[in-house]
């Protein structure tokens, strides 16, 4: 391997990349039903709702008939934390494998760290939005607020860090 080059996409990479990507079609699609005026983004307004008040009005704007909807999104988002945990977790190992140095590779495992973390915030927010379904509670729905703000950051920051991990170049990628 030339000096600048990646080797070819390892399989289990691509695996995950497209389970993720199905999981994700999957979430969004389970979503469709939950937009409504008061929750115009789904089950991400549920996440941002710090309280109990705020997370009861948008249980009802749902009703009975859709709240089915959230379990299932809820529930469906378990597995697919996983899934997009050990896809980022593939991905860094695959950026990292051309960085041989000291730096790269301690930037490589703060990224790794900032994935699980935000991997084990969204298994945070998942239960305390399960729990909060069934009677609200301001104390679950600030938790789940800041376990959400949490794992978006931890995303943010982790998908920054691999972009300055790979612009860090001497010489650019041949391909």
């Amino acid at each position: 391997m030339n000096e600048g080059t990646l080797p070819p996409i390892p399989r289990p990479l691509k695996l995950l990349t497209i389970s993720a990507m199905i999981m994700l079609a999957l979430l969004v699609g389970i979503n469709v039903p939950l937009v409504t005026g008061v929750a115009p983004q789904g089950i991400i307004s549920l996440q941002f709702a710090t309280t109990a008040e705020q997370t009861l009005d948008i249980l009802n704007s749902w009703g009975s008939d859709s709240s089915h909807w959230a379990v299932a999104s809820l529930t469906l988002d378990f597995p697919f934390v996983v899934i997009y945990v050990l896809a980022l977790m593939a991905l860094t190992d695959y950026l990292m494998s051309d960085r041989p140095g000291i730096r790269e590779r301690q930037a490589g495992r703060w990224v790794r760290g900032l994935f699980v973390a935000a991997g084990a915030s969204d298994l945070g927010e998942n239960i305390c939005l399960l729990t909060n379904l069934a009677e609200p509670d301001d104390v679950l729905s600030l938790s789940a607020t800041v376990f959400a703000m949490i794992k978006f950051t931890a995303l943010l920051m982790g998908a920054a860090g691999l972009v300055v991990i790979r612009a860090a170049r001497r010489n650019p990628l041949s391909y």
